[in-house]
């Protein structure tokens, strides 16, 4: 059973933290700021501005801050600086059992989707691919940050993740199924198949989406996906953007969608806005969640924060 966190109210408590690549120190600087402007009391762990070339430390200094996190009774919010490659290499050094007896709101995408996953998986942990720091700055649009503190705050249910308005969800194959929601970076769950980490998609719904990447790997991607059974497994699918993704040989991501995951006959839903794209939904992980694609409704079923 999922085991849901305690909702961050004013002057709570933010554990910052850095877990894969370094992030400019005047970022980091002003997303802080932001926070305390906000209200909100701010801890800095001991390698958020740590560089060692395209990592920030090493993964037991990275992992050494993350365990800090959950185990300081006055954090209530842990939020990563930004993804970036290393997340998963913190994996091994993490206590599941220690974070599964101080469950905190855990928020990030890109890379940190690996981590965010495998804390529900490992530790019952509900988390939520959202905001990270480097979203805390004056250009991110309100609809963002309505997301994210609406997702985080709120104890009631049912409710619906929405797109901004004129931006519509598009259903691709018909359905009507519900099931806990699972997902996030395509690349980063490719990336981990074949180790105790790898994503369990059995009877949930699948979320992915994916930045940077010609459209020929992001086939090649969903395609070692589908060869591990991970869309066998699954009840649904939902994509959400790819973000920068450049046509590859004539074709487009809307093509690889159309001509290779509309026929696994999966109910099917896109379009949704997302993780590396201007606009950011939040999207609760290890939380039932309905999936309509006639009605083109995602409806969170059941509270994601406690009291």
């Amino acid at each position: 059973m999922s085991i849901k966190p305690q909702q961050l109210q004013q002057g709570d408590t933010i554990g910052i933290v850095t877990l894969g690549s370094p992030l400019e120190a005047n970022i980091i600087n002003q997303g802080i700021s932001m926070l305390k402007n906000m209200g909100f009391q701010v801890i800095v762990g001991d390698y958020v501005y740590a560089k060692n070339g395209f990592l920030s430390g090493t993964p037991e200094q990275r992992a050494s801050d993350l365990m800090k996190m959950f185990q300081n009774d006055q954090v209530k919010l842990i939020l990563p600086t930004r993804g970036g490659v290393g997340v998963a290499g913190i994996l091994p050094y993490l206590d599941f059992n220690i974070i599964r007896s101080n469950p905190k709101i855990i928020s990030g995408y890109s890379d940190i989707t690996v981590l965010i996953n495998v804390l529900y998986q490992l530790a019952d942990l509900v988390t939520f691919q959202s905001l990270m720091l480097l979203d805390f700055r004056a250009s991110t649009p309100s609809y963002n940050f309505s997301q994210f503190f609406n997702s985080i705050t709120r104890t009631t249910a049912p409710w619906q993740i929405m797109n901004p308005p004129n931006i519509p969800l598009i259903s691709k194959v018909a359905g009507n199924v519900t099931g806990v929601i699972v997902g996030g970076n395509l690349t980063s769950f490719v990336d981990c198949l074949g180790t105790p980490y790898e994503i369990d998609t059995k009877g949930k719904i699948l979320f992915l989406e994916d930045t940077h990447e010609p459209v020929n790997t992001v086939y090649r991607y969903l395609n070692h996906l589908k060869l591990a059974g991970k869309f066998d497994d699954c009840i649904g699918i939902i994509m959400g953007e790819c973000t920068k993704c450049q046509p590859a040989y004539a074709k487009t991501f809307e093509n690889v969608i159309d001509e290779f995951l509309v026929p696994l006959g999966k109910p099917l839903m896109t379009n949704l806005t997302s993780a590396h794209g201007y606009y950011k939904a939040a999207i609760p992980l290890g939380i039932n969640v309905n999936m309509n694609t006639m009605n083109r409704t995602l409806t969170v079923m059941e509270p994601t924060v406690i009291l």
